[in-house]
């Protein structure tokens, strides 16, 4: 598949994701299992293989579409979601650290290190201050900043660059 093609379909998928979001989570629904069982088993390790997959091929750890797996397919507050997506993101990370540091691929790091060190700082700091304001912000709030999030990745992903 051509680079703009692979793409273009990651930027669909972002764009329809943040669409089912809204609209099944809007004001008058309330989140809800889609499957339960084994069928939940399934689709977890579906959803977990396609994300991998997907973070692998763009470089990232998915944590997009990992929220909004869990509140879509199994019904997880958006808040939970979001702390339960780090938890799962580190294996994804470590994984790809690994695979990448394999290759030439971080010598980019080795030539923007100042710039690195300075996001890997303001990320810390960043996780701080959201974890302390978790508990102020309602989900009320916090759904439509996911939503938009993933409509501004969709539009970045299909005009990359």
């Amino acid at each position: 598949m051509k680079s703009r093609t692979l793409y273009r379909v990651l930027a669909g998928l972002l764009a329809l994701i943040a669409a089912v979001l809204a609209i099944r989570n809007g004001p008058a629904l309330s989140p809800a299992e889609l499957v339960t069982g084994w069928a939940q088993v399934a689709a977890g390790l579906v959803a977990g293989f396609g994300i991998g997959i997907i973070a692998a091929l763009m470089g990232f750890a998915g944590g997009e579409l990992l929220i909004t797996m869990q509140v879509l397919l199994f019904g997880v507050d958006l808040k939970l979601a979001g702390s339960l997506s780090l938890a799962i993101s580190l294996p994804t990370m470590l994984v790809g650290f690994a695979r990448y540091s394999l290759d030439d691929s971080f010598s980019v790091l080795r030539r923007n290190s100042g710039f690195v060190l300075l996001m890997a700082v303001g990320s810390v700091i960043g996780v701080g201050i959201g974890g302390q304001l978790l508990g102020v912000i309602p989900e009320a709030v916090l759904l439509p900043v996911l939503v938009a999030i993933l409509m501004v990745s969709s539009i970045k992903v299909w005009r990359p660059g």
